[in-house]
Protein backbone atom coordinates (compact mmCIF):
# COMPACT_ATOMS: atom_id res chain seq x y z
CA UNK A 1 0.00 0.00 0.00
CA UNK A 2 1.29 3.03 -1.04
CA UNK A 3 0.76 6.39 1.15
CA UNK A 4 1.33 10.36 0.07
CA UNK A 5 2.00 12.99 2.38
CA UNK A 6 2.67 16.50 1.89
CA UNK A 7 3.50 19.79 3.72
CA UNK A 8 1.16 22.10 1.25
CA UNK A 9 2.92 25.33 3.17
CA UNK A 10 6.61 24.21 1.15
CA UNK A 11 4.98 23.30 -2.02
CA UNK A 12 5.50 26.29 -4.76
CA UNK A 13 2.23 27.44 -6.81
CA UNK A 14 2.04 24.85 -9.18
CA UNK A 15 1.92 21.71 -6.75
CA UNK A 16 -0.20 23.17 -4.73
CA UNK A 17 -2.56 24.13 -7.27
CA UNK A 18 -2.01 21.03 -9.76
CA UNK A 19 -2.96 18.00 -7.63
CA UNK A 20 -2.96 15.75 -10.59
CA UNK A 21 0.72 16.48 -10.94
CA UNK A 22 0.71 13.36 -8.23
CA UNK A 23 -0.69 10.57 -10.05
CA UNK A 24 1.23 11.71 -12.77
CA UNK A 25 4.54 11.26 -10.87
CA UNK A 26 3.28 7.81 -9.35
CA UNK A 27 2.56 6.43 -12.78
CA UNK A 28 6.16 7.69 -13.46
CA UNK A 29 7.91 5.86 -10.67
CA UNK A 30 5.42 3.04 -10.75
CA UNK A 31 6.72 2.00 -14.20
CA UNK A 32 10.33 2.76 -13.15
CA UNK A 33 10.29 0.59 -9.61
CA UNK A 34 7.34 -2.39 -10.59
CA UNK A 35 9.88 -4.82 -8.73
CA UNK A 36 9.64 -3.12 -5.42
CA UNK A 37 7.29 -2.64 -2.97
CA UNK A 38 6.37 1.04 -1.67
CA UNK A 39 5.90 2.02 1.65
CA UNK A 40 5.34 6.02 1.37
CA UNK A 41 5.74 8.29 -1.61
CA UNK A 42 5.88 12.19 -0.09
CA UNK A 43 6.51 15.42 -1.14
CA UNK A 44 10.39 15.96 0.12
CA UNK A 45 11.15 19.75 -0.26
CA UNK A 46 11.15 22.95 -2.68
CA UNK A 47 14.69 24.70 -2.65
CA UNK A 48 15.78 27.40 -4.86
CA UNK A 49 15.83 25.59 -7.97
CA UNK A 50 14.12 22.42 -7.41
CA UNK A 51 10.84 20.45 -6.07
CA UNK A 52 11.33 16.67 -4.76
CA UNK A 53 9.18 13.87 -4.36
CA UNK A 54 10.09 11.22 -2.42
CA UNK A 55 9.47 6.99 -2.04
CA UNK A 56 10.34 4.63 0.43
CA UNK A 57 10.35 1.02 -0.15
CA UNK A 58 10.03 -2.05 2.36
CA UNK A 59 13.83 -2.84 1.54
CA UNK A 60 14.12 0.37 3.53
CA UNK A 61 15.84 1.91 0.16
CA UNK A 62 14.65 4.99 -1.01
CA UNK A 63 14.63 7.27 -4.36
CA UNK A 64 14.13 10.28 -5.29
CA UNK A 65 12.71 12.07 -8.32
CA UNK A 66 13.41 15.87 -8.90
CA UNK A 67 11.86 18.52 -11.05
CA UNK A 68 12.99 22.03 -12.32
CA UNK A 69 10.95 24.72 -10.68
CA UNK A 70 8.72 27.17 -13.45
CA UNK A 71 9.84 30.26 -13.55
CA UNK A 72 12.70 30.00 -11.07
CA UNK A 73 15.30 27.44 -13.86
CA UNK A 74 15.75 29.51 -17.28
CA UNK A 75 17.09 27.05 -18.83
CA UNK A 76 15.37 23.50 -17.31
CA UNK A 77 16.35 21.57 -19.88
CA UNK A 78 20.28 22.11 -20.13
CA UNK A 79 20.13 22.34 -15.86
CA UNK A 80 19.27 18.87 -16.29
CA UNK A 81 21.84 17.89 -18.69
CA UNK A 82 24.60 19.27 -16.74
CA UNK A 83 23.54 17.89 -13.13
CA UNK A 84 23.15 13.94 -14.64
CA UNK A 85 26.83 14.68 -16.41
CA UNK A 86 28.59 16.01 -13.52
CA UNK A 87 27.22 13.95 -11.07
CA UNK A 88 28.09 10.82 -12.91
CA UNK A 89 31.64 12.18 -13.96
CA UNK A 90 31.99 13.21 -10.27
CA UNK A 91 31.02 9.53 -9.02
CA UNK A 92 33.29 8.10 -11.60
CA UNK A 93 36.42 10.34 -11.44
CA UNK A 94 36.58 10.81 -7.53
CA UNK A 95 35.69 6.85 -6.86
CA UNK A 96 39.57 6.38 -6.65
CA UNK A 97 41.00 9.37 -5.27
CA UNK A 98 38.99 11.30 -2.86
CA UNK A 99 35.52 9.80 -3.13
CA UNK A 100 32.54 12.31 -2.81
CA UNK A 101 29.38 10.67 -2.07
CA UNK A 102 27.16 11.14 -5.05
CA UNK A 103 23.62 9.65 -5.82
CA UNK A 104 23.64 7.55 -8.47
CA UNK A 105 21.63 8.22 -12.05
CA UNK A 106 18.51 5.76 -11.99
CA UNK A 107 16.92 8.03 -15.10
CA UNK A 108 16.35 11.20 -16.72
CA UNK A 109 13.85 12.89 -19.12
CA UNK A 110 14.53 15.58 -21.48
CA UNK A 111 11.23 17.57 -21.93
CA UNK A 112 10.40 15.99 -25.60
CA UNK A 113 10.14 12.65 -23.84
CA UNK A 114 8.39 13.57 -20.35
CA UNK A 115 5.20 11.86 -19.24
CA UNK A 116 1.89 14.15 -19.47
CA UNK A 117 4.20 17.09 -20.21
CA UNK A 118 6.16 16.88 -16.85
CA UNK A 119 9.06 18.41 -18.32
CA UNK A 120 12.98 17.41 -17.38
CA UNK A 121 13.45 14.94 -14.51
CA UNK A 122 15.74 13.34 -12.83
CA UNK A 123 15.54 10.11 -10.83
CA UNK A 124 18.27 9.10 -8.64
CA UNK A 125 18.94 6.95 -5.68
CA UNK A 126 18.02 8.51 -1.99
CA UNK A 127 20.94 9.11 0.45
CA UNK A 128 19.58 8.32 3.61
CA UNK A 129 21.14 11.07 6.07
CA UNK A 130 19.71 12.63 9.33
CA UNK A 131 20.45 16.64 8.36
CA UNK A 132 21.71 18.82 6.38
CA UNK A 133 25.44 20.46 6.92
CA UNK A 134 23.56 23.64 6.51
CA UNK A 135 21.40 22.71 9.58
CA UNK A 136 24.57 22.06 11.52
CA UNK A 137 26.50 25.34 10.61
CA UNK A 138 23.70 27.85 11.15
CA UNK A 139 22.06 30.13 13.94
CA UNK A 140 19.42 28.00 15.75
CA UNK A 141 15.74 29.53 15.13
CA UNK A 142 15.79 30.74 11.89
CA UNK A 143 12.34 31.84 10.33
CA UNK A 144 11.11 30.86 6.91
CA UNK A 145 12.16 33.22 4.43
CA UNK A 146 15.43 34.33 6.60
CA UNK A 147 18.85 33.35 5.12
CA UNK A 148 21.27 31.39 7.07
CA UNK A 149 24.10 33.12 8.82
CA UNK A 150 27.08 30.78 10.78
CA UNK A 151 26.31 30.11 14.46
CA UNK A 152 28.71 32.22 16.40
CA UNK A 153 28.22 29.59 19.62
CA UNK A 154 29.83 26.86 17.56
CA UNK A 155 33.11 25.95 19.25
CA UNK A 156 36.33 26.24 17.35
CA UNK A 157 36.68 22.37 17.51
CA UNK A 158 33.39 21.26 15.93
CA UNK A 159 33.22 24.10 13.65
CA UNK A 160 36.93 22.71 12.00
CA UNK A 161 35.31 19.49 12.13
CA UNK A 162 32.36 20.46 10.13
CA UNK A 163 34.79 22.56 7.62
CA UNK A 164 36.54 19.44 7.09
CA UNK A 165 33.97 17.31 5.40
CA UNK A 166 33.34 20.35 3.14
CA UNK A 167 37.22 20.85 2.72
CA UNK A 168 37.32 17.05 1.52
CA UNK A 169 34.65 17.85 -1.29
CA UNK A 170 36.21 21.24 -2.14
CA UNK A 171 39.74 19.46 -2.36
CA UNK A 172 38.51 16.13 -4.36
CA UNK A 173 36.81 18.31 -6.74
CA UNK A 174 40.27 20.43 -7.47
CA UNK A 175 42.10 16.99 -8.52
CA UNK A 176 39.99 16.42 -11.37
CA UNK A 177 41.05 18.87 -14.30
CA UNK A 178 39.84 19.13 -18.00
CA UNK A 179 41.16 20.89 -20.79
CA UNK A 180 38.56 23.63 -21.67
CA UNK A 181 35.96 25.43 -19.80
CA UNK A 182 32.23 24.00 -19.79
CA UNK A 183 30.17 21.41 -18.67
CA UNK A 184 30.82 18.20 -19.38
CA UNK A 185 29.86 15.02 -21.19
CA UNK A 186 30.58 11.70 -22.64
CA UNK A 187 31.60 11.60 -26.33
CA UNK A 188 31.21 8.49 -28.90
CA UNK A 189 34.10 7.10 -27.24
CA UNK A 190 32.49 7.35 -23.78
CA UNK A 191 35.61 9.68 -23.02
CA UNK A 192 34.65 12.97 -20.97
CA UNK A 193 35.14 15.90 -22.64
CA UNK A 194 33.80 19.37 -22.14
CA UNK A 195 31.28 20.25 -24.66
CA UNK A 196 28.47 22.72 -23.69
CA UNK A 197 28.90 26.43 -22.55
CA UNK A 198 29.22 26.46 -18.85
CA UNK A 199 26.26 26.86 -16.60
CA UNK A 200 25.97 29.41 -13.85
CA UNK A 201 24.02 30.50 -11.03
CA UNK A 202 24.64 33.91 -11.78
CA UNK A 203 23.60 33.33 -16.00
CA UNK A 204 19.84 31.96 -14.76
CA UNK A 205 19.49 35.00 -12.45
CA UNK A 206 20.44 37.48 -15.00
CA UNK A 207 17.85 36.75 -17.10
CA UNK A 208 15.40 35.82 -14.76
CA UNK A 209 15.68 39.00 -12.55
CA UNK A 210 17.83 41.10 -14.59
CA UNK A 211 15.93 40.54 -18.05
CA UNK A 212 18.87 39.69 -20.19
CA UNK A 213 17.66 37.96 -23.22
CA UNK A 214 18.83 34.29 -23.13
CA UNK A 215 19.84 34.56 -26.77
CA UNK A 216 22.55 37.24 -25.50
CA UNK A 217 24.18 34.58 -22.93
CA UNK A 218 27.11 33.22 -24.65
CA UNK A 219 27.06 29.53 -25.50
CA UNK A 220 30.36 28.94 -26.46
CA UNK A 221 33.28 27.08 -24.08
CA UNK A 222 36.45 28.67 -23.93
CA UNK A 223 39.96 27.62 -23.62
CA UNK A 224 41.81 29.38 -21.54
CA UNK A 225 41.06 31.13 -18.53
CA UNK A 226 41.61 35.11 -19.65
CA UNK A 227 39.06 34.66 -22.74
CA UNK A 228 35.86 33.25 -19.52
CA UNK A 229 36.78 36.10 -17.69
CA UNK A 230 36.27 38.40 -20.49
CA UNK A 231 33.22 37.23 -21.13
CA UNK A 232 31.72 37.74 -17.77
CA UNK A 233 33.02 40.61 -17.79
CA UNK A 234 31.65 41.50 -21.31
CA UNK A 235 28.01 39.77 -18.98
CA UNK A 236 28.58 42.39 -16.78
CA UNK A 237 28.06 45.13 -19.32
CA UNK A 238 25.01 43.11 -20.79
CA UNK A 239 23.36 42.64 -17.32
CA UNK A 240 23.94 46.55 -16.90
CA UNK A 241 22.39 47.64 -20.52
CA UNK A 242 19.23 45.06 -20.09
CA UNK A 243 18.51 45.89 -15.93
CA UNK A 244 15.09 47.37 -15.81
CA UNK A 245 15.22 49.59 -12.34
CA UNK A 246 12.09 50.74 -10.71
CA UNK A 247 13.09 53.54 -9.64
CA UNK A 248 14.77 54.98 -13.17
CA UNK A 249 11.16 55.12 -14.61
CA UNK A 250 9.96 57.28 -11.72
CA UNK A 251 8.93 60.79 -13.40
CA UNK A 252 10.63 62.60 -10.49
CA UNK A 253 13.62 60.87 -10.57
CA UNK A 254 17.04 63.52 -10.86
CA UNK A 255 18.20 63.10 -14.52
CA UNK A 256 21.30 64.53 -13.02
CA UNK A 257 21.57 61.74 -10.61
CA UNK A 258 20.67 58.85 -12.93
CA UNK A 259 23.74 59.89 -14.83
CA UNK A 260 25.84 59.75 -12.74
CA UNK A 261 24.70 56.32 -11.37
CA UNK A 262 24.86 54.83 -14.64
CA UNK A 263 28.09 56.56 -15.28
CA UNK A 264 29.57 54.52 -12.08
CA UNK A 265 27.88 51.70 -13.00
CA UNK A 266 29.52 51.58 -16.29
CA UNK A 267 33.03 52.53 -15.21
CA UNK A 268 33.17 49.58 -12.73
CA UNK A 269 32.29 47.39 -15.51
CA UNK A 270 34.60 48.76 -18.18
CA UNK A 271 37.56 49.13 -15.90
CA UNK A 272 36.63 45.19 -14.57
CA UNK A 273 36.47 43.80 -18.43
CA UNK A 274 40.07 45.54 -18.93
CA UNK A 275 41.56 43.56 -15.73
CA UNK A 276 39.89 40.41 -17.10
CA UNK A 277 42.26 40.78 -20.09
CA UNK A 278 45.24 40.12 -18.07
CA UNK A 279 44.51 37.04 -15.51
CA UNK A 280 45.76 34.09 -17.18
CA UNK A 281 46.16 30.56 -15.39
CA UNK A 282 44.62 26.73 -16.13
CA UNK A 283 41.65 25.40 -15.95
CA UNK A 284 40.09 23.27 -13.33
CA UNK A 285 37.34 22.25 -11.37
CA UNK A 286 34.81 24.03 -9.15
CA UNK A 287 31.13 22.39 -8.97
CA UNK A 288 29.31 22.08 -12.12
CA UNK A 289 31.60 23.03 -14.79
CA UNK A 290 35.02 23.59 -15.72
CA UNK A 291 36.67 26.76 -14.42
CA UNK A 292 39.26 28.90 -14.59
CA UNK A 293 41.65 27.91 -11.25
CA UNK A 294 41.34 31.06 -9.84
CA UNK A 295 38.04 29.89 -8.88
CA UNK A 296 39.83 26.68 -6.88
CA UNK A 297 41.75 28.85 -5.58
CA UNK A 298 39.78 31.69 -3.88
CA UNK A 299 38.86 30.05 -0.79
CA UNK A 300 34.94 29.43 -0.60
CA UNK A 301 32.58 32.80 0.40
CA UNK A 302 29.78 30.64 2.31
CA UNK A 303 32.10 30.13 5.44
CA UNK A 304 29.45 32.47 7.25
CA UNK A 305 26.91 30.99 5.09
CA UNK A 306 25.53 34.89 4.24
CA UNK A 307 26.59 36.65 1.08
CA UNK A 308 29.29 39.65 1.65
CA UNK A 309 26.80 41.69 0.25
CA UNK A 310 24.26 41.18 2.32
CA UNK A 311 25.78 41.06 5.33
CA UNK A 312 23.56 43.65 7.86
CA UNK A 313 26.93 44.86 9.19
CA UNK A 314 28.57 45.81 6.07
CA UNK A 315 31.45 44.59 4.31
CA UNK A 316 34.45 45.57 6.30
CA UNK A 317 32.72 43.62 9.23
CA UNK A 318 31.70 40.55 6.51
CA UNK A 319 35.69 40.31 6.25
CA UNK A 320 36.58 40.67 9.82
CA UNK A 321 34.26 37.66 10.36
CA UNK A 322 35.59 35.75 7.54
CA UNK A 323 38.83 36.04 8.26
CA UNK A 324 38.34 34.25 11.56
CA UNK A 325 36.62 31.77 10.32
CA UNK A 326 38.95 31.22 7.16
CA UNK A 327 41.54 30.36 9.71
CA UNK A 328 39.24 27.31 10.85
CA UNK A 329 38.80 26.13 7.16
CA UNK A 330 42.01 26.51 6.41
CA UNK A 331 43.46 24.59 9.06
CA UNK A 332 40.68 21.59 8.41
CA UNK A 333 41.51 21.69 4.76
CA UNK A 334 45.83 21.02 5.85
CA UNK A 335 44.35 18.28 7.55
CA UNK A 336 42.52 16.82 4.60
CA UNK A 337 45.62 17.46 2.34
CA UNK A 338 48.03 15.67 5.10
CA UNK A 339 45.72 12.48 5.34
CA UNK A 340 45.42 12.56 1.48
CA UNK A 341 49.29 13.23 0.76
CA UNK A 342 49.96 9.96 3.51
CA UNK A 343 46.96 8.10 1.38
CA UNK A 344 48.92 8.70 -1.79
CA UNK A 345 46.01 10.51 -3.22
CA UNK A 346 47.85 13.55 -3.26
CA UNK A 347 50.49 15.21 -4.23
CA UNK A 348 52.33 17.91 -2.50
CA UNK A 349 51.85 20.69 -5.20
CA UNK A 350 48.03 20.09 -4.91
CA UNK A 351 47.74 21.45 -1.96
CA UNK A 352 44.94 24.03 -1.96
CA UNK A 353 45.20 25.55 1.34
CA UNK A 354 47.98 28.22 0.75
CA UNK A 355 47.19 29.22 -2.33
CA UNK A 356 43.07 30.08 -0.93
CA UNK A 357 45.31 31.87 1.99
CA UNK A 358 47.34 33.58 -0.67
CA UNK A 359 44.33 34.44 -2.74
CA UNK A 360 42.10 35.96 0.33
CA UNK A 361 45.20 37.95 1.08
CA UNK A 362 46.51 39.16 -2.56
CA UNK A 363 42.44 40.16 -3.27
CA UNK A 364 41.82 37.99 -5.92
CA UNK A 365 39.37 35.94 -4.24
CA UNK A 366 37.46 39.44 -4.77
CA UNK A 367 37.93 39.33 -8.45
CA UNK A 368 36.55 35.82 -8.81
CA UNK A 369 33.22 36.60 -6.29
CA UNK A 370 32.93 39.70 -8.59
CA UNK A 371 33.42 37.99 -11.67
CA UNK A 372 30.60 35.18 -10.80
CA UNK A 373 27.85 37.48 -8.80
CA UNK A 374 26.51 40.24 -11.15
CA UNK A 375 24.07 41.25 -8.38
CA UNK A 376 26.72 42.05 -6.33
CA UNK A 377 28.89 43.43 -8.49
CA UNK A 378 28.78 47.08 -7.81
CA UNK A 379 29.30 46.87 -3.76
CA UNK A 380 32.38 44.32 -4.43
CA UNK A 381 34.01 46.45 -7.02
CA UNK A 382 34.66 49.52 -5.64
CA UNK A 383 35.46 48.70 -1.88
CA UNK A 384 37.47 45.41 -2.81
CA UNK A 385 38.67 46.08 -6.51
CA UNK A 386 38.84 49.73 -7.77
CA UNK A 387 42.14 50.54 -5.67
CA UNK A 388 44.00 48.21 -8.05
CA UNK A 389 43.33 49.84 -11.24
CA UNK A 390 43.76 53.23 -13.27
CA UNK A 391 40.68 55.02 -14.84
CA UNK A 392 39.39 55.15 -18.20
CA UNK A 393 40.96 56.28 -20.78
CA UNK A 394 39.44 59.65 -23.16
CA UNK A 395 38.19 57.09 -26.00
CA UNK A 396 36.69 55.41 -23.18
CA UNK A 397 35.15 57.93 -21.58
CA UNK A 398 33.29 59.23 -24.88
CA UNK A 399 32.16 55.26 -25.40
CA UNK A 400 30.74 55.32 -21.62
CA UNK A 401 29.16 58.86 -22.16
CA UNK A 402 27.32 57.47 -25.68
CA UNK A 403 25.93 54.73 -23.05
CA UNK A 404 24.86 57.20 -20.64
CA UNK A 405 22.95 58.86 -23.09
CA UNK A 406 21.21 56.08 -24.06
CA UNK A 407 20.49 54.71 -21.02
CA UNK A 408 18.47 58.24 -20.63
CA UNK A 409 16.83 58.27 -23.41
CA UNK A 410 15.17 54.47 -23.13
CA UNK A 411 14.42 55.38 -19.51
CA UNK A 412 10.87 56.63 -20.46
CA UNK A 413 10.02 53.39 -22.52
CA UNK A 414 11.47 50.96 -19.79
CA UNK A 415 9.31 48.41 -18.53
CA UNK A 416 9.87 45.90 -16.07
CA UNK A 417 9.58 42.74 -18.27
CA UNK A 418 10.00 38.68 -17.68
CA UNK A 419 9.75 36.36 -20.87
CA UNK A 420 8.94 32.60 -19.20
CA UNK A 421 10.36 29.50 -20.95
CA UNK A 422 8.68 27.49 -23.11
CA UNK A 423 8.56 24.97 -19.62
CA UNK A 424 7.50 27.77 -17.54
CA UNK A 425 4.58 28.26 -20.20
CA UNK A 426 3.86 24.97 -20.23
CA UNK A 427 3.21 24.40 -17.32
CA UNK A 428 0.95 27.99 -16.78
CA UNK A 429 -1.29 26.11 -19.88
CA UNK A 430 -1.12 23.01 -17.69
CA UNK A 431 -2.94 25.25 -14.68
CA UNK A 432 -5.04 27.51 -17.16
CA UNK A 433 -6.56 23.71 -18.23
CA UNK A 434 -7.39 22.55 -14.34
CA UNK A 435 -8.66 25.94 -13.61
CA UNK A 436 -11.29 26.08 -16.80
CA UNK A 437 -11.83 22.44 -15.52
CA UNK A 438 -12.82 23.35 -12.35
CA UNK A 439 -15.13 25.87 -13.29
CA UNK A 440 -17.38 23.85 -15.41
CA UNK A 441 -17.32 21.00 -12.73
CA UNK A 442 -18.92 23.73 -10.50
CA UNK A 443 -21.32 25.07 -12.55
CA UNK A 444 -22.44 21.97 -14.01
Amino acid sequence: MITCKSSGRDRPELLRTDGDIYNDIGVILSEEFNDLEWTLFEFLTTGGFNTCFKIKFTNNCGAVIRFPIPGAVMFPEEKVRTEVSIMQYVLEKTSNKIPIQVPSIVRWVETKKSPSDLGPFIIMNYIHHMGSMGDLLEMPGRQGGQPPVLNPDLKSARLEALYGELAKIVLSLSTLTLSRIGSVAKNNNSTWEVWHRPPSYSMNKIVQLGTVPRLEIPTTTYGKPSTYFEALAELHLIHLRSQRNEANIDADVDVDALADDVRRKFLARFLFQKLAECIAGVVDWEFTYTAPVEFSHAPPWWLLLKRPEYWPRGLDNWCTEYEKALQIFLAAMRKCEEEAIQKKLLVEDQRLSSRMRDSWQNGDFWITYAARNNFAFDTIYWEKIDQRLHLLEPEEKNIMEEYVNLKLKDRNTWRLVWNPDEYTVGWIKRLKIKEEKRLQDKQM
